[in-house]
């Protein structure tokens, strides 16, 4: 994932929140998907170089 879809996401919540007046509930939403994102990246990375060392 890129970083600019980061700070997209964190517009998007940002604008959300302001408007439900929900900030913490959708700050802290907001990290458990750059968080989820950054364990999905990981993981197939972490797959590529398996399946590259098996080979």
């Amino acid at each position: 994932m890129k970083n600019w879809l980061y700070g997209l996401y964190a517009l998007i919540l940002g604008i959300v929140s302001i408007f439900t007046g929900e900030i913490i509930t959708f700050l802290m939403l907001g990290f458990v998907l750059i968080s989820l994102q950054n364990i999905q990246r990981l993981l197939k990375e972490l797959i590529k170089i398996n399946q590259e060392s098996s080979k």
